[in-house]
């Protein structure tokens, strides 16, 4: 392997096998090779001393169309590349155009394998070929003309699976294929190694005897520690028998008459439970805390979220005065603080528990520790919540591998980072990444939990939530209807999960043209929110402005637009003027407001919505593309026909790279494209995206729009001297 190379191995997986991908370099890349073989010659030039860099791209490639110019000059300067094999790889394209670019270099020779799952060499079985994981550039050999022949090779492969080789022996075998050198070799090294740390270990260990045993004072401070030890573990018994205690006597009832009605609820149960906590176990502070911290959870389950703020804060209070910073019990209450933070809207106060929980946790736990994968959770979900979807993703991936290392699938903890995963690609406008992630956590849920549980009604409605943006209503709406009564059936009617079911499905239904059912739903789902909530909730901003779009959609626009505004007010308010949810309430706002003429309102409203989106989404983003539509039609009414066209073909390109082509976004921009061009003189170049834009905007779900697009095509043809023209579209359904 020679200094030419500025990488030493190019990794080519699936996504689906990212954890084996970030495995394996992580492997590579910490590889110390033996001095013994360092410089020695091979048929790759002298053995190196270390194998590092790896490259492995991190990049999706859903939309692309070539390997481009990045992948291919990495490529390009990898000595070697390693395949991770299975179903999935196999068929994967662009795995596959990696190793046929590869092998067109003429290093077919310096292609190793890793088997990782499925079977070899079984494509050609028809029951069996679903198992194959080596793509087909991997099975053949390359001809003269750079294509695949239909001559078999022997692929180079290591099998890391169950009962083969071991992912300690697959690694070994790789690094021996790269180097140039036998496994045996290795292997026998490695096995040294690990003999000399453990004598290395056992000398340690007697000395240590040794000195202890000579030193009395030392044994003394042993004896202390050990008396402390057992002094802490009697106090944890104990709080563990008065925590018990205390929640066995809270549900026997003594006094059936104090219920406020025929019987007693959770929440009556509670509350007389809190009060107990403050007043009978001041003199035993690790039970109050405990039971504090304990009390708010179920508060939570239940979307009471002020009173569990409270509980929760003074249970850290009380457990930072016991033990300091730095201990497992502070940095729970710290997790607990920050998740009802975060549900009670509070934000900022939220990142700052969940950071500091995130910070303890990595300290007395480590890195691989389910600890650390449920903080770095739940801070991704606050900073998703404030915008920040990048810093989301990176938490979301590693609670994931965390999660893929420590258990076998499926499991409850996977399905959850599955969901957080596809809820980000969703945000960030990767609607099939979005779905396929989904996809796959509902698959799971199922097989976890059957038909009945408020996970797999999450899970439901996180999915059709992604694909009525790919325009999927029908699938769209039957999961909505079996997530709301799963909801209604396991939390009951008035929880704030069945509001927010009742928003999703009230959604649906004016898509499919019911406002009466629609309306009904959003005002059900208000009602149930300000129970909870009170009157200022992000959740009650969101429902005003779905309520508004029904009545817009119905022809009673003032109304709408006094709801929208409402809404826009409360999300100021609660979230401020940086925040998605403000720049998007403010977009639509402003496409209403050009509809009723106000220019000068609506341009500042769509100008700032297009700031906030920018820094917070970023200009690639199908929002951000969604403000630059609605400032191309704002340009259109008030004749500035240039700056129409410039927003116009933006939103188009950015549209086009995350959307199918025929969808009504994608369309509302041709559309505005066209009409600028109109005005600038260019019937020609402007009739044809007028055409282009009609279909998708008749399939258009805002209130209006397909409307205005046939009017303003009319008009066009009225413009352009083609009344016949005209006439068929004004009468064409």
């Amino acid at each position: 392997m020679t200094t030419e190379f500025k990488y030493r191995a190019f990794i080519s997986y699936a996504h689906s096998d990212e954890k084996w991908a970030a495995w394996l370099h992580r492997a590579l890349e910490t590889y110390r090779v033996p001095k013994y073989l360092v410089g020695e010659p091979t048929d790759f030039g002298p053995v190196p001393a270390r194998i590092a860099p790896i490259f492995r791209d991190r990049d999706e490639l859903s939309t692309a169309t070539s390997l481009g110019d990045v992948l291919t000059q990495a490529l390009v300067d990898s000595a070697c590349q390693i395949v991770i094999c299975s179903p999935a790889a196999a068929k994967s394209r662009w795995t596959n155009e990696e190793i046929l670019t590869f092998k067109k270099l003429g290093r077919s020779d310096r292609i190793f394998c890793l088997i990782v799952d499925g079977e070899p060499g079984v494509s050609d079985d028809p029951a069996r070929a679903d198992e194959e994981c080596f793509p087909p550039a991997l099975i053949y050999e390359i001809g003269d003309d750079g294509e695949l022949t239909d001559r078999r090779g022997e692929p180079i492969a290591a099998d890391a699976r169950k009962g083969k080789d071991n992912k300690h022996n697959a690694r070994l075998k790789l690094i021996a294929g790269m180097l140039g050198v036998g496994f045996d070799a290795l292997r026998q090294r490695e096995h040294q190694r690990r003999q000399r740390r453990l004598a290395v270990l056992a000398a340690a260990a007697f000395v240590g005897m040794a000195i202890t045993s000579g030193l009395a004072v030392t044994a003394y401070l042993a004896r202390i520690d050990a008396e402390q030890q057992r002094n802490r573990a009697q106090i944890e018994a104990e709080t563990a028998r008065q925590t018990t205690q205390f929640m066995v006597d809270l549900f026997k009832v003594s006094d059936p008459s104090e219920a406020l009605g025929n019987s007693i609820t959770a929440r009556e149960i509670l509350d007389k439970g809190a009060e107990r906590i403050n007043s009978e176990l001041n003199e035993q502070p690790e039970t109050q805390a405990t039971l504090m911290d304990t009390m708010g959870t179920v508060y939570t389950s239940l979307g009471l979220y002020p009173e569990a703020v409270r509980l929760v804060d003074r249970s850290l209070l009380k457990r930072r005065a016991m033990f300091g910073n730095e201990h497992h019990e502070v940095a729970a209450s710290l997790a607990h603080l920050g998740e009802v933070q975060t549900l009670n809207a509070d934000y900022v106060a939220a990142e700052k528990n969940l950071r500091d929980s995130l910070a303890v946790r990595r300290t007395l736990f480590g890195n691989l520790s389910d600890e650390v994968a449920d903080s770095a959770t739940s801070l991704a979900e606050v900073l998703q919540k404030q915008g920040n979807f990048d810093g989301a993703r990176g938490l979301i991936l590693e609670a994931l591998g965390i999660r893929r290392e420590l258990r076998e699938s499926p499991h409850e903890t996977i399905a959850a980072s599955l969901e957080d995963l596809g809820l980000n690609y969703y945000d960030q406008g990767q609607y099939s990444d979005a779905v396929h992630s989904l996809k796959n956590a509902v698959l799971m849920r199922r097989q976890l939990h059957g038909d009945t549980h408020p996970s797999l009604a999450e899970a439901l409605n996180n999915l059709a939530f992604a694909l009525e943006d790919v325009d999927e209503m029908g699938e769209a709406e039957s999961l909505y209807e079996e997530a709301l009564d799963i909801k209604r059936r396991v939390l009951g009617d008035r929880h704030p999960e069945v509001a927010y079911g009742l928003n999703n499905i009230a959604g649906v239904y004016r898509m499919l043209d019911d406002p009466d059912a629609a309306v009904a739903a959003f005002r059900e789902a208000l009602e149930i929110y300000k129970e909870n909530f009170g009157d200022k909730h992000p959740e009650i901003a969101v429902t005003l402005g779905n309520l508004a779009l029904t009545f817009y959609g119905q022809g009673e626009r003032h109304m709408a637009i006094e709801l929208e505004r409402q809404s826009l007010a409360m999300y100021r308010e609660l979230l401020g003027q940086e925040h998605p949810a403000t720049a998007s309430t403010s977009a639509n706002l402003g496409y209403w407001l050009v509809g009723e003429g106000d220019y000068v309102e609506a341009e500042s409203l769509l100008l700032k919505s297009l700031e906030v989106r920018r820094k917070t989404l970023g200009g690639d983003h199908p929002q951000t593309a969604g403000t630059m539509s609605v400032l191309a039609s704002l340009f259109v009414e008030t004749e500035r026909f240039d700056e129409a066209l410039e927003y116009a073909r933006n939103a188009r390109e950015v549209l086009g790279l995350n959307l199918p082509a025929d969808h009504w976004r994608v369309a509302a921009a041709q559309h505005f494209e066209g009409l600028a061009l109109a005005g600038l003189g260019d019937f020609d170049n402007a009739e044809a995206l007028l055409l282009a834009g009609f279909e998708g905007l008749e399939n258009a779900p805002v209130p209006g729009l397909a409307e205005k697009g046939r009017e303003e095509l009319v008009q066009f043809y009225v413009n352009w001297n083609m009344p016949e023209r005209a006439a068929e579209f004004s009468t064409k359904q």
